[in-house]
C-alpha cells in the first residue's frame, strides 16, 4: 500500500516537475491603472493555475512577460519590440486601441496573435488585422446597447463627452449610426482631450450646459470621466431634467476603488453598464480566491476575469498546437532594410503562427466569462451588459441588454434558447431614479438658445395683412399666423424668449421659399406666417402640425346671363327629361288598364280611350284630372304618382326661379383642367408656391403666368380681361371674395396642402409646438383665432352656380313608382285569371281547348265591364239549374 501511495506520488511529481520547456507569452499593459494592477493579478493567477494542471500542455511550462506601458504609446511599442525579440508566441495587450492599429500591423508581419480586452475599437477589422483578437464585446454593442436604452426611454437627441481617441471617436461614429437607427440624433460630440486638467473637462462641461440636449453619454478613459462627472455636479447639471449615461469604465472603478474617488452624491441618478457575467461555481471561486491573490489592495472587476480567461484561451490554443505535432520555431525577419542603429535584424517570424491563431479563432471552452467561443466576425459570442443604476451609493440593476434579445429584466442566458425577439413590445427595464433622486423621467431636451432670444422671422406681404402682420395703434405685431404662434408659445412649459424680425419691405410680396432656406441656414430659429408645406421646403427644415388646412383654388369672374326662348328646358337634364315623359305615359296605360274594366271613363271607342290616357296623363302634372278613379288599385297607383308628380314640379319651379334670376358664369372655366386646357393668361400671387406648381406638375408655360402682389390687381385683372383666373390658395381667395362681388370659385380645390411653422431640422422645440396646436385645437382656441381673422361676411352677387337637376336625384321616386305599379298590375291579372277561369269552369265550356279561341275569350272577358260579366255569369248559372232540375225529377 505504501509503495503504491509513493508510486503515485512520484508519478504526480513527475508530472509537475516535467514541465521543463518553457513557452513564452507578453502583456503589455498600463500597471498603474486600476484596470492594470487586477488585471496582472488575475493573468498571474492563470498562468499558475496553468502550471500546476498536467491535463494542460503537458512537458511545457507557460512563461508570463509583463511590461508596464505607463500610459505610453511610445514605450508599449518598445515593450512588444524586445518580446519579439525573445521569441513571444503571443502577446496580451495593448492597453489602448490607439497602440493596437500600430501594433497589429506588426503582428501581421510577424505573425505572433496579439488578444486585447482593453483594446475594444470596433473598427479593428479581422481582414486588416488577422493577427489582433478582442476577448472582450467590443464597442460595437456597447453603443448599440446605448443607442436602444435612449430609444427605449424616449430620447431623441443625445450629447456625447469622449476622450479624443481612436477607439472613443470610432464608437461615437458606431453610436450616431444607431441612434440614427432608432430614429434619434447625436447631436453634439465634445472631445475631453487625453490627460485632460479639471479646467479643461471644466470648459468642455460649460459647453455642454449650453446645448439643448440634457441626455449625456460620457465614454471616456475612467481619469477624465471621474472629472466629468465632478465637474458636472459643481456646475449643478447632475440635477433634475439631466439624464447621464456612462459607459463600462465606472462600474469597472467603482468594482476596483469603490467610492474613495468619487462621492455618491456625484454619481446620484447616473445610468451605467457594466459587461453581463453569467453567474457559475467558477467564478464564485475565483471571487474567494481574489482576496488572498490580491492581498486584499484592491476590489474584484470584470478585466479579472476577462484577463484569466485569455490566458487559458491561449493556453488550450497551445495545447492543440502541440498534440497536432507542431514545434515553436522562429524565421529571420529578411524585410528589413535602412534601419542602420535599430536591431529590427533580431526580429523573428513565428512559423506556426497561423496554426496558433487558427486554433485560437475556433477556440471552444467555458471559462470565467462563461462559454468562451466567437462569431464569424471574430467578435465574442453573446454580448451583454447588465443596466446598472446609482441610487443612494448603492447600485440598482435595472435589467440587462443582449445582442440576442436587447432591453430585457430577464438574464440573457435564461433568453438564448428562445427565438430572439427584439420588438418594441418586449423591450423592458425596471424603472429608474433620475438625477435629481426623482422617478419622473426627465424630457430630455431644455430651451436654452444660448441664453439669446430666438429670433422668429416674419413675412411682410403687401397683401392679406390679417394673415401675417397687423401692427395695432399700440405698435404690436398681430395676425391670424402670429396669434397662433403666440397661443401655441404659452403651452410650452418652459420660458421661451423671442423677438419678431420682419422679412420684406411691405411693398412687395417676399419669397417665402427664400424665408424657409433663412431657418435653414441658422438666419432665423423659426419662421412664422402663412408658410405652405410643401415637399421642397420639409427637404430643408421641420414644420410643426398644420394650424390651417388649404389649398389651390381657380376664381374666375361672373355676369349676368341673358335668358333664351329654351331656357324653361334647362332645370332638367335631357335624360331627366325623357324619363319623366316615359313615366308619364306609363301612368296613363296602368291607371287605363286598372280602371277599364269598372270605370266608364275609360271605356267607348279606342280613339276615345287614347285621347282619355293622354289627357288624365298630362291633367296629373296640374293635379287637375276630371277623371274619379273607381278601382283600389287605382287609387293606390295614383296617389303615388301625385307624390312624385309633386317633388318633380317643386324641383322644376325652383331652379327655374334659379335660373331665371341668379348670375352664371362669364367664361368656360370649369375648373383647373378646363383651364389648362385654354390659352388664357393665369394670375397668382407674388412669392406663393403656386408659380412652380403650375409650371412644374400642370406644365402650364410660363408666360401664360402673371404674378399679382394685391387682392386689388386682382380684382382690376380680371374685370379688364386681362387674365381669365387666379390660382391661389384658399384662405387667400376666401378674403378676396369677402370684399369683391362679382366673382367666383369654380371646381374643387385641386391641391391639398397646409400652413405651418418652420424650424430647423430636429429641433425639439418644433415637436413641443406641434403639441401646443393639437392642444388648441382640441380646447377650440384655434378655431377662435381663426374666425377673429379669417371670417368674413362674404359678397353676396348671387353667384351661385344653379346646376341642372340630374336624373340621380329622383332615382328614389320613380323607382318606388315602378314597383307600386308593378304589384298593382301582378294583381289585377291574377284577379282577372282567377275570375275568368271560374267563369269558364262553371259552364264547361269545351271550346277552351283551343288555343287561339281561349285568347279571344280572354280578351273579351277582359274587356267586358266587370258589373256585366257578373250579370251574365249569374243568367248562365240560372240557366243550367233550370236544365239539370227535370233530370233530376225523373231519376226519383
Amino acid at each position: 500500500m505504501r509503495g503504491l501511495v509513493m508510486l503515485i506520488t512520484a508519478t504526480l511529481l513527475s508530472n509537475v516537475f516535467s514541465k521543463t520547456d518553457t513557452v513564452n507569452i507578453g502583456a503589455t499593459l498600463s500597471l498603474k491603472s486600476p484596470s492594470g494592477e487586477v488585471s496582472v493579478i488575475a493573468m498571474r493567477a492563470a498562468v499558475d493555475d496553468i502550471n500546476s494542471d498536467p491535463n494542460i500542455l503537458p512537458g511545457k511550462r507557460l512563461n508570463l512577460s509583463v511590461h508596464d506601458a505607463n500610459f505610453s504609446g511610445f514605450l508599449s511599442i518598445i515593450d512588444v519590440l524586445k518580446f519579439m525579440e525573445i521569441n513571444m508566441v503571443a502577446v496580451i495587450g495593448p492597453f489602448s486601441s490607439r497602440i493596437a492599429h500600430v501594433l497589429s500591423n506588426l503582428a501581421n508581419e510577424v505573425h505572433v496573435p496579439f488578444l486585447s480586452f482593453f483594446a475594444l475599437d470596433p473598427t479593428l477589422s479581422p481582414l486588416q488585422y488577422p493577427y489582433f483578437i478582442q476577448t472582450a464585446p467590443n464597442d460595437l454593442y456597447l453603443m448599440t446597447a446605448i443607442a436602444e436604452m435612449i430609444s427605449y426611454f424616449g430620447y431623441r437627441e443625445v450629447t456625447a463627452i469622449y476622450t479624443d481617441g481612436d477607439q472613443f471617436r470610432n464608437s461615437m461614429y458606431i453610436l450616431s449610426s444607431k441612434l440614427w437607427e432608432k430614429r434619434c440624433k447625436l447631436s453634439n460630440k465634445t472631445a475631453v482631450p487625453d490627460f485632460s486638467s479639471p479646467q479643461d473637462v471644466h470648459n468642455v462641461l460649460v459647453n455642454v450646459r449650453s446645448m439643448e440636449s440634457p441626455v449625456v453619454v460620457v465614454h471616456t478613459y475612467p481619469k477624465e470621466g471621474l472629472l466629468v462627472l465632478k465637474a458636472a455636479k459643481r456646475l449643478g447639471m447632475i440635477k433634475k431634467g439631466y439624464v447621464w449615461i456612462v459607459t463600462t469604465w465606472l462600474t469597472n472603478v467603482l468594482d476596483t476603488t469603490g467610492f474613495s474617488t468619487i462621492s455618491a452624491s456625484d454619481l446620484q441618478g447616473v445610468l451605467t453598464l457594466r459587461p453581463h457575467i453569467p453567474d457559475s461555481d467558477k467564478r464564485q471561486d475565483f471571487e474567494r480566491r481574489w482576496k488572498i491573490l490580491s492581498n486584499g489592495s484592491i476590489g474584484f472587476n470584470t478585466y479579472c476575469l476577462y484577463a484569466y480567461d485569455t490566458v487559458w484561451m491561449i493556453a488550450h490554443a497551445l495545447d492543440k498546437f502541440f498534440n497536432e505535432g507542431s514545434k515553436i520555431s522562429f524565421s529571420d525577419y529578411t524585410r528589413v532594410k535602412g534601419t542602420k542603429g535599430l536591431n529590427l535584424a533580431a526580429l523573428g517570424i513565428f512559423d506556426g503562427g497561423k496554426r496558433l491563431l487558427t486554433n485560437l479563432v475556433k477556440t471552444n471552452m467555458t471559462g470565467l466569462t462563461g462559454p468562451l467561443r466567437f462569431n464569424p466576425d471574430r467578435s465574442v459570442i453573446h454580448p451583454s451588459f447588465d443596466i446598472i443604476n446609482m441610487v443612494g451609493g448603492q447600485s440598482w440593476l435595472l435589467g440587462y441588454w443582449s445582442n440576442h434579445s436587447g432591453l430585457s429584466v430577464q438574464p440573457p442566458e435564461t433568453l438564448y434558447a428562445k427565438p430572439s425577439n427584439r420588438s418594441s413590445s418586449n423591450q423592458h427595464l425596471r424603472s429608474v431614479v433620475w438625477p435629481g433622486n426623482t422617478t419622473e423621467k426627465p424630457r430630455g431636451w431644455e430651451f436654452l438658445n444660448n441664453g439669446k432670444p430666438l429670433r422668429i422671422g416674419i413675412p411682410v406681404s403687401a397683401s392679406f395683412k390679417e394673415v401675417d402682420i397687423h401692427v395695432n395703434g399700440s405698435n404690436e405685431i398681430h395676425g391670424f399666423s402670429i396669434d397662433v404662434f403666440l397661443a401655441a408659445l404659452k403651452l410650452i412649459p418652459y420660458p421661451v424668449p423671442y423677438e419678431f424680425v420682419k422679412f420684406g419691405d411691405g411693398h412687395t410680396n417676399p419669397s417665402y421659399t427664400e424665408l424657409v432656406n433663412k431657418v435653414a441656414h441658422n438666419v432665423f430659429d423659426v419662421a412664422v406666417g402663412d408658410i405652405s408645406i410643401i415637399t421642397n421646403r420639409t427637404k430643408v427644415v421641420d414644420f410643426t402640425q398644420p394650424y390651417i388646412e388649404s389649398g389651390l383654388v381657380v376664381v374666375v369672374p361672373i355676369k349676368k346671363l341673358y335668358s333664351s326662348a329654351w331656357v324653361f328646358l334647362r332645370p332638367f337634364t335631357p335624360q331627366l327629361w325623357i324619363i319623366t315623359t316615359v313615366f308619364f305615359v306609363i301612368v296613363g296605360i296602368v291607371v287605363w288598364i286598372l280602371e277599364h274594366g269598372w270605370n266608364d271613363k275609360f271605356r267607348g271607342p279606342p280613339k276615345q280611350q287614347l285621347v282619355t290616357i293622354l289627357w288624365f296623363t298630362s291633367s296629373t302634372l296640374f293635379f287637375a284630372h276630371n277623371e274619379s278613379i273607381v278601382s283600389s288599385l287605382g287609387r293606390l297607383v295614383l296617389s303615388i304618382w301625385l307624390f312624385v308628380v309633386l317633388i318633380v314640379t317643386s324641383s322644376y319651379t325652383a331652379s327655374l326661379s334659379s335660373i331665371l334670376t341668379v348670375q352664371q358664369l362669364s367664361s368656360p372655366i370649369q375648373g383647373i383642367d378646363s383651364l389648362i386646357l385654354t390659352n388664357e393668361r393665369i394670375g397668382f400671387q407674388v412669392g406663393s408656391f403656386a408659380e412652380n406648381y403650375m409650371m412644374e406638375e400642370l406644365n402650364i408655360p410660363r408666360s401664360r403666368l402673371m404674378a399679382l402682389g394685391s387682392p386689388q390687381e386682382y380684382a382690376e385683372k380680371l374685370r379688364a380681361g386681362i387674365v381669365a383666373a387666379i390660382v391661389d390658395e384658399r384662405p387667400y381667395i376666401d378674403l378676396f371674395l369677402a370684399d369683391n362681388c362679382g366673382f367666383q370659385v369654380v371646381g374643387e380645390e385641386f391641391t391639398k396642402s397646409s400652413w405651418g411653422f418652420a424650424f430647423p431640422r430636429d429641433s425639439q422645440l418644433a415637436i413641443d409646438m406641434s403639441t401646443a396646436i393639437l392642444k388648441l385645437s382640441d380646447n377650440g382656441e384655434l378655431q377662435k383665432i381663426h374666425d377673429y381673422w379669417l371670417e368674413r361676411k362674404t359678397c353676396n352677387p348671387q353667384n351661385l352656380d344653379s346646376e341642372q337637376i340630374q336624373l340621380k336625384s329622383f332615382c328614389g321616386p320613380f323607382l318606388i313608382f315602378g314597383v307600386v305599379c308593378a304589384l298593382a298590375l301582378l294583381t289585377y291579372f291574377c284577379m282577372i285569371f282567377h275570375n275568368f277561369r271560374k267563369h269558364y269552369s262553371d259552364l264547361q265550356d269545351r271550346s277552351l281547348k283551343n288555343r287561339s279561341h281561349a285568347m279571344r275569350r280572354f280578351l273579351s272577358f277582359v274587356d267586358e265591364k266587370e258589373m256585366a260579366s257578373k250579370n251574365k255569369l249569374k243568367r248562365k248559372r240560372e240557366r243550367s239549374i233550370y236544365k239539370v232540375k227535370p233530370n233530376s225529377s225523373r231519376v226519383r
